[in-house]
């Protein structure tokens, strides 16, 4: 799968999680993360985008801003996945 344009998911209701994927140069996964519980739990919202997107089969070269408003952490992994799938423009999305 490869990244084509800026994929979005979520909103900024309560409870969600409002996501951009989008390909960038630098080696890594880039995180731009805003939330009010940052300090509280940033590093394990930081830690569910990672594993999501390498499970998407990606290691580097993909930036993630995300606003957060107090999703769990399912709600993250989703909104993650589906901003992936909207960016590569990809529909076969594997339901395990």
């Amino acid at each position: 799968m490869e990244l084509i344009s800026k994929g979005r998911a979520g909103t900024l209701e309560s409870g969600d999680i409002c996501v951009v994927v989008e390909k960038c140069s630098d080696k890594g996964i880039l995180i731009d993360l805003d939330s009010s519980v940052v300090s509280l739990f940033g590093r394990e919202i930081k830690a569910v985008i990672t594993k999501t997107i390498q499970d998407l089969g990606f290691t580097s070269g993909v930036k993630v801003t995300a606003t957060d408003k107090g999703a769990l952490n399912c709600t993250i992994a989703a909104r993650i996945t589906a901003a992936v799938y909207r960016a590569a423009e990809s529909t076969e999305f594997s339901w395990k």
